[in-house]
């Protein structure tokens, strides 16, 4: 389980190929022992998330991208399912509003970043905007763009910006104190076609699914090249891209919990130390406790 980070890291980006993942990974973990691995994960993510908060040093973005039913919202709910409410927030990003469409890009996802000792889980993000919006370029047009009136003014020139926009963004918050973290929750073509079936055929699953969800699957190869374009362009050091097997969820929530775990362990998460007047204090209330009667 040690090498679960480095193994998923997107760090080779000139030689990357998504294809070259396979989704359907699981190392030699079985799903009979994962719950009992899931545990130990929780119960030493909580720890960390404890020394996080008082610390209050730094702020953990955890972001998540991936195609339709590839389980980001299960893999929110079972990785993070030990962690304190109050340290903790989840922001799922949908279509922008009028109001969020008057500002760059950039401006709802600055809103929704963690405060310091805080974690905070992007369920979709800024990504959306060199992701669908590259495949649907017309959504650009929608933002009203300066020099941007149709689909023919946005050119490759533009996608580069963009990505220097979200290289410079993420190096002035990991500046700050941000810790960011980046899953793509690899699944497959064949697995997502199951996913989608199920949502169909149980009654109490409809609400998941789109007809809108079988329209883009059918661009399925254009979104495999953004997305590894995003992840060439926008992985490095102080803001990685995990690749993460998506196909068995077992193994995708193993695998987050253990990258998460490693990534707050390699920070300072140092308890405020008291000073020699506090510590008497302290002894003062201690003794004062214990000659209470009754």
């Amino acid at each position: 389980m040690d090498k679960i980070t480095k193994q998923f890291k997107v760090s080779n980006v000139s030689g990357f190929k998504i294809k070259d993942h396979e989704p359907g990974f699981t190392d030699k973990f079985s799903k009979n022992e994962s719950l009992d691995i899931l545990t130990e994960l929780k119960i030493e993510m909580e720890q960390l998330q404890e020394k996080l908060y008082a610390a209050n040093k730094h702020s953990l973005l955890i972001i998540f991208q991936a195609m339709d039913a590839a389980g980001k919202d299960s893999a929110i709910k079972h990785t993070m399912s030990g962690l304190n409410p109050q340290g903790c927030q989840v922001y799922s990003f949908k279509q922008p509003s009028n109001e969020e469409l008057d500002h760059d890009f950039l401006w709802r996802h600055a809103k929704a970043l963690p405060e310091r000792g805080r974690i905070g889980i992007h369920n979709r993000s800024h990504y959306e905007n060199v992701l669908v919006c590259r495949v649907h370029p017309e959504f650009v047009v929608s933002a009203r763009i300066p020099g941007i009136t149709s689909v023919s003014d946005i050119d490759d020139k533009f996608w580069k910006q963009r990505y220097e926009s979200i290289r410079q963004f993420e190096k002035h918050i990991s500046d700050s104190g941000t810790v960011i973290i980046k899953f793509f929750l690899n699944v497959s073509k064949e697995e997502q076609k199951k996913r989608f079936l199920e949502r169909i055929e149980d009654p109490l699953k409809h609400w998941k699914f789109s007809s809108a969800d079988i329209d883009e699957r059918q661009k399925w190869d254009n979104y495999m090249d953004v997305y590894e374009k995003a992840l060439i362009e926008t992985s490095v050091e102080h803001a990685p891209w995990y690749i993460i097997p998506a196909d068995k969820k077992w193994f995708t929530r193993i695998a987050i919990s253990k990258i998460i775990i490693d990534t707050l362990n390699s920070i300072e998460l140092d308890l405020p130390k008291i000073t020699k007047e506090e510590t008497a204090k302290l002894e003062e209330c201690r003794a004062r406790l214990m000659e209470e009667k009754g």
